[in-house]
């Protein structure tokens, strides 16, 4: 018996093994292909998967991988300059392939004890009262507490669970590849700013060494949208929005995307889950994608092994899909907006223009920025301080940083009085007696995904809201 089965290796699906194994928890992540994809999807992590990286000790290693860029323009390409003084100590975007992402996640995971199975592919699970049997298409059958599809937007989990996914299919289709081409660089770089003027869905991204990055409308919407395109097809719509196919040639690879847009009803039923691209798809733009999957395990890791090491108080599982359905449900409403702003058409582009001039007005600016970046998301504890719901983000320590002291996955007494005591939950949470000139408030209670769970100075008080998270005190 297997404590938890990941159903998925993506960026979701190790994020959430790595979480788990923080706490001990027996994981096996399922992942169908035989070897780590080479489709370069997403291109970067933004904010808040920034600092999810920074709070498990894993940013280093991030960093020496990827190229740090300004915050502007990710609202629908629209480029402002990024707003000065953001809630956080990492105000910028890290240009990461979604390859190197995946890499360094995987050898997170197993660095800390989980297994990683290639080649097997789910078909069919049940579960009961005890746990959930898994049936993998060789006919195997694994037994586990708990299931978690992170298998993506086709997820084969969600459907045998039968979970309702509303929303809107493929409208717009969009082709993207990476290959080699013959033209003059100056040439790529002056036809891309022309053809951009009337088609944002447009463009050529230098990879070095004569590949680009390459991305086009499509015909339209193809019957079977995992068959790739092949290259004529992507030549030939280059040729009909640039006047010349760039001499295209010798494809890494070529993919289409569409601009789909739905969510899961439901995030859980009984012992299995939902996270990631499983849970919700919308359109690419913001490069909000990886990022949404990323959280949604920071979310749900540390909840489901509370639960699993049988801590957990009534009702936490249930507070994944409470807190990250909202969020997913935000995002697919500022991507059905981007997509809007993107089009070509006389309406939307004067709506385009309006925005524009909307965010000049910084706080407009400030407000999509950590719209995208996800560092003003917010969950419902109720009334309370402005800090409650929210993460708090790094801050200067007399004796180093906040975010150093949360490696662990456990959560965090920030006690700037030193009167306060969480002994009874000594397992679970950290008592750091410390103070930060960054920090007005006299003490907060984090839970391990960095939310702020309570503020105050009262012992009394404090008491009353342990429990909520961390489940009955250990005498």
């Amino acid at each position: 018996m297997v404590d938890v089965i990941v159903v998925g290796g993506g960026p979701t699906g190790l994020m959430l093994a790595s979480e788990l194994r923080l706490h001990d928890v027996h994981v096996l992540v399922l992942e169908k292909d035989a070897e780590p994809t080479r489709y370069v999807r997403a291109l970067g992590l933004h904010v808040r998967s920034i600092e999810v990286m920074d709070q498990r000790g894993l940013l280093e290693r991030f960093l020496a991988h990827g190229q740090q860029y300004a915050l502007g323009g990710f609202f629908a390409g629209i480029d402002k300059p990024s707003p000065d003084r953001l809630d956080t100590a990492h105000p910028y975007v890290l240009g990461i392939p979604q390859t190197t992402t995946e890499r360094l996640l995987a050898e997170r995971a197993t660095e800390l004890g989980a297994e990683i199975r290639r080649g097997c592919e789910l078909v069919g699970l049940s579960q009961d009262e005890d746990g959930v049997t898994a049936e993998l298409a060789d006919g195997t059958q694994l037994r586990s507490r708990y299931l978690v599809g992170c298998d993506g937007g086709r997820s084969t989990v969600r459907k045998l669970l039968g979970v309702g996914f509303p929303g809107e299919p493929t409208k717009v289709e969009t082709l993207l590849g990476e290959m080699e081409v013959t033209e003059d660089p100056a040439t790529v770089v002056a036809i891309v700013a022309e053809v951009r003027k009337t088609q944002l869905r447009f463009g050529a991204m230098p990879l070095g060494d004569g590949v680009y990055r390459l991305v086009v409308p499509a015909e339209g919407v193809a019957e079977d949208r995992t068959v790739p395109p092949t290259l004529e097809e992507f030549k030939q719509r280059l040729r009909v929005f640039a006047g010349t196919d760039f001499g295209a040639h010798s494809p890494r690879w070529l993919s289409r995307f569409g601009d789909a847009t739905r969510l899961a009803e439901r995030y859980r039923v009984g012992r299995v889950l939902l996270a990631g691209d499983a849970a919700h798809i919308h359109p690419p733009t913001g490069g909000q994608g990886l990022n949404l999957g990323i959280q949604d395990a920071f979310n749900l890791g540390w909840k489901l092994a509370a639960e699993v090491n049988g801590w957990a108080p009534e009702g936490l599982l249930d507070s994944y899909h409470t807190e990250r359905h909202p969020v997913a449900a935000d995002v697919l409403d500022n991507t059905r907006a981007q997509m809007e702003l993107l089009s070509p058409e006389p309406g939307p582009r004067s709506v385009r223009r309006l925005v524009s001039e909307l965010m000049d007005f910084e706080e407009v600016n400030r407000y999509l920025i950590e719209k995208i970046t996800a560092i003003g998301a917010r969950y419902d504890f109720g009334e309370g301080h402005e800090l409650l719901g929210r993460r708090m983000r790094d801050v200067r320590l007399k004796r180093g940083r906040l975010y150093e002291l949360m490696h662990s996955g456990r959560g965090l007494l920030l006690d700037q009085t030193g009167r306060l005591s969480a002994a009874g939950w000594a397992d679970q949470v950290d008592h750091v007696v410390d103070v930060s000139e960054e920090l007005d408030v006299p003490a907060a209670l984090l839970r391990p995904d960095g939310h702020v769970a309570w503020v105050g100075e009262d012992q009394q008080d404090l008491l009353s809201q342990l429990p909520k998270w961390f489940g009955a005190a250990v005498s």
